[in-house]
């Protein structure tokens, strides 16, 4: 069973490197509190998921990825987070604008998550001070951005026709 980092770096990262790839893209890597979200609701940016092991865990991880040529990429989580209160960023500073846009605009309605404000010079320096940090902590290699269209368009790329031209329209 493959449910520690520990686990993953001593059983899954050999046969990886045996099967020829150089490239793994890990999920769930940030601390979340639902577990039925993949690691989608994010409730602490700057935290591995404690369900997996310890930090130097996952350092142990990366480590021996990169001793066998593996590059580790992260599922990084930005186009929103936990809506919870008590263990996450929203309503962090008692307001619910602090890094979340306020009203309906900040609530995703299908994932049942928070829009961070990419309008906010702070939360963009939040969300790219900690996109460093995990490569310059962890050392992993590149991301992959969750919900980029959420990020996007205000209708999150839901029931949308995507053509090539600029005028996408919602799906009649």
């Amino acid at each position: 069973m493959i449910n520690t980092y520990a686990n993953f770096r001593d059983d899954v990262l050999p046969r990886i490197k045996r099967l020829g790839y150089n490239a793994v893209q890990i999920m769930a890597i940030q601390e979340h509190s639902y577990y039925a979200s993949f690691g989608y609701h994010v409730t602490n940016f700057f935290a591995p998921s404690s369900r997996f092991g310890t930090p130097d865990d996952l350092k142990s991880l990366i480590d021996k990825a990169h001793k066998l040529g593996i590059l580790v990429l992260m599922d990084i989580v930005y186009s929103h987070a936990s809506n919870n209160v008590l263990d996450g960023l929203n309503m962090f500073d008692g307001t619910d604008g602090h890094y979340f846009h306020t009203g309906s605009r900040g609530h995703h309605s299908v994932w049942d998550s928070r829009l961070f404000n990419y309008g906010s010079w702070e939360v963009l320096r939040y969300l790219l001070s900690n996109a460093r940090w995990w490569l310059e902590e962890y050392k992993f290699d590149g991301y992959r951005f969750d919900g980029v269209t959420s990020m996007m368009y205000i209708h999150h790329g839901l029931q949308v026709l995507y053509t090539t031209e600029f005028g996408d329209s919602p799906i009649s």
